[in-house]
C-alpha cells in the first residue's frame, strides 16, 4: 500500500479545508512547491495536488505552481480540481503529470466520462467524493441521490482503471477513517481504490493496510501529515509491512 502526502493548493498557497468548507482553511505554507518537496524528500513515492481554487470554480487556476511542483520533483505527480473537460485533462497531463484525477461533477457526464477513461486509460483517476454514502459534486459543495457504490459500479463499467473515495465528513477533521464505508467501496469494485479522508493516526494506516488484499491501493494522507499527529517516514513503513 502506497501513503500519497496530499498538497491542496488556494491562491497560490498550501492549505486544508474541514469538510471542504472553504470559510473553514488553515494555511500550511506559502510555498506548494516547497511543502511537495519536503514530503518528496521524507520517501513520498507520489504526491497528491488539488487545486482548490480550479474545483470550486471549473477548470485549473494554480496550473503555474502544479507545472513547478512537477517540473521540480522526481517522483509522479497526480493533479485534482476542476478538470471537467477532456480538452483540459489533456493540458494538464502535457504539463508533465502522471494522472489527472476526474471529479463527480465531470463523471456525471456518462459520455464524458467514457470518453475520459477510454482515452487516458491508467492516467485518470476517478475522484469519487461521498458525503453519507452518496455522491457530492462541484469541489463538495453539491449533493446528490447518486448512491457512492452504485456510481463507482457504473463508472467502473464505463472504463474506470482506478477510484480516489473521499469521506467529506471525515476530511481535515482527524477522526479516524470510515473503515467501513472504505471496505464497501473496496468490496463493490474489482479495480484499486485509494482513500481518502480522516486519518489521523498510525492506527488508520494499519487498518486500510489491512483491506489491502480487497482492492484498498493507498491512503491520501492530508491534515494528519501537516499537524505533526502522523510521521510520513512511519506512516511508509506501516504501509509496506507485512506485519
Amino acid at each position: 500500500m502506497i501513503i500519497i502526502p496530499a498538497v491542496d493548493i488556494r491562491n497560490g498557497k498550501c492549505v486544508r479545508l474541514l469538510q471542504g468548507d472553504f470559510n473553514r482553511e488553515t494555511v500550511f505554507a506559502d510555498d506548494p512547491i516547497a511543502m511537495a518537496e519536503h514530503w518528496a524528500s521524507l520517501g513520498a513515492e507520489r504526491v497528491h495536488v488539488v487545486d482548490l481554487d480550479g474545483a470550486r470554480t471549473g477548470s485549473p487556476q494554480n496550473v503555474e505552481v502544479v507545472a513547478r511542483i512537477v517540473r521540480t520533483l522526481k517522483i509522479p505527480v497526480q493533479l485534482g480540481g476542476g478538470i471537467r473537460t477532456f480538452e483540459i485533462a489533456r493540458e494538464m497531463l502535457d504539463l508533465g503529470l502522471d494522472r489527472i484525477i476526474i471529479g463527480t461533477t465531470a463523471a456525471l457526464d456518462s459520455s464524458l466520462a467514457e470518453e475520459m477513461f477510454r482515452k487516458l486509460g491508467e492516467r485518470a483517476i476517478l475522484g469519487l467524493d461521498a458525503r453519507n454514502g452518496y455522491v457530492a459534486t462541484h469541489g463538495w459543495q453539491g449533493s446528490t441521490n447518486l448512491k457512492a457504490v452504485e456510481f463507482a459500479r457504473h463508472m467502473e463499467s464505463l472504463g474506470a482503471r482506478r477510484i480516489i473515495y473521499t469521506d467529506i465528513k471525515r476530511d481535515g477533521m482527524l477522526e479516524g477513517v470510515n473503515i467501513t464505508a472504505m471496505e464497501e467501496m473496496a468490496r463493490a469494485v474489482s479495480i484499486p481504490v485509494i482513500a481518502s479522508g480522516g486519518v489521523s493516526n498510525i492506527a488508520d494506516i494499519k487498518q486500510l493496510k489491512s483491506l489491502e488484499s480487497i482492492g484498498i491501493e493507498g491512503v491520501v494522507v492530508g491534515k494528519a501529515l501537516y499537524t505533526g499527529a502522523i510521521d510520513l517516514r512511519e506512516a511508509i513503513a506501516a504501509a509496506r509491512s507485512d506485519k
